[in-house]
């Protein structure tokens, strides 16, 4: 009890201090509302689909490669650089609150975000006609798999390789951007020649937009997207490994400052 009493807290902490910036919530709902409308016309005029369709289409795209990527990968990569820009980590130290409920709150909260943006998106969709046509329990596994692997990821990206907060916007466009090119976040990959999609089975990103797509907008099973999942779940399980020895070897390198 003792350790999610802790991780509630740091939670609430961080979205109540993203409540306080609210042109940063604005944003975040702006930006992939635009997206999402940008794609869903591009498909329905390129594809003559219908809006319905087209954004069916467009909505797992956006939301993993707009939504989820800025909100978990970015915004998790800017809590933990600024938290060590305020001395956070040092109040830390002389605090009862352990590392792992500080580690543990940081991913809820973000994760939070993550669950807001994909409500947000699903709802723009929805009121274009588009509806969910796989089962909502794997789509549901899918998002919750991708949010994994963005914070996963946030947290090596922000303790070892962003010092101070001016990184974030450098790191993030120099890792991010090739790799949502990449994994059809913008560019549907039937378009991709074969060399860009042998590429591209090793992108993470791709294998998040595949699965949510064929199981949001084809109604495929887990069996007919083992491929995709089966990466999508090793890379979170190794990205949630790897951010926590991450953030671990932060916390003993900020102790010896």
């Amino acid at each position: 009890m003792k350790y999610w009493r802790e991780t509630i807290a740091v939670t609430q902490r961080i979205l109540i201090e993203l409540l306080r910036r609210r042109r940063s919530l604005i944003f975040w709902s702006i930006f992939p509302i635009s997206i999402l409308i940008l794609n869903g016309f591009i498909l329905a005029e390129r594809a003559k689909l219908s809006m319905d369709v087209a954004f069916e289409n467009a909505a797992p795209s956006t939301l993993v490669g707009a939504a989820l990527f800025f909100s978990c990968l970015g915004g998790s990569v800017s809590t933990v650089v600024a938290e060590r820009e305020q001395q956070t980590l040092k109040r830390l130290f002389i605090s009862p609150l352990s590392g792992t409920s500080y580690f543990l709150g940081i991913f809820l909260a973000h994760s939070s975000i993550g669950i807001g943006q994909t409500i947000l998106v699903y709802t723009i969709a929805a009121f274009w006609g588009a509806q969910f046509q796989g089962e909502v329990w794997l789509g549901i596994l899918i998002i919750l798999l991708s949010i994994i692997a963005y914070v996963g990821l946030g947290f090596i990206l922000g303790t070892q390789l962003a010092r101070r907060i001016e990184d974030v916007n450098a790191l993030v466009a120099a890792f991010g951007v090739p790799l949502l090119i990449l994994g059809g976040a913008f560019l549907p990959t039937s378009l991709f020649p074969k060399t860009l999609l042998d590429i591209a089975q090793y992108n993470p990103i791709y294998h998040m937009n595949e699965a949510l797509l064929a199981v949001s907008a084809k109604g495929d099973k887990l069996d007919q997207i083992t491929s995709h999942f089966s990466f999508l779940f090793c890379f979170a399980l190794v990205m949630v490994v790897c951010g926590w020895l991450s953030y671990r070897r932060m916390l003993m390198m900020e102790r010896r400052l």
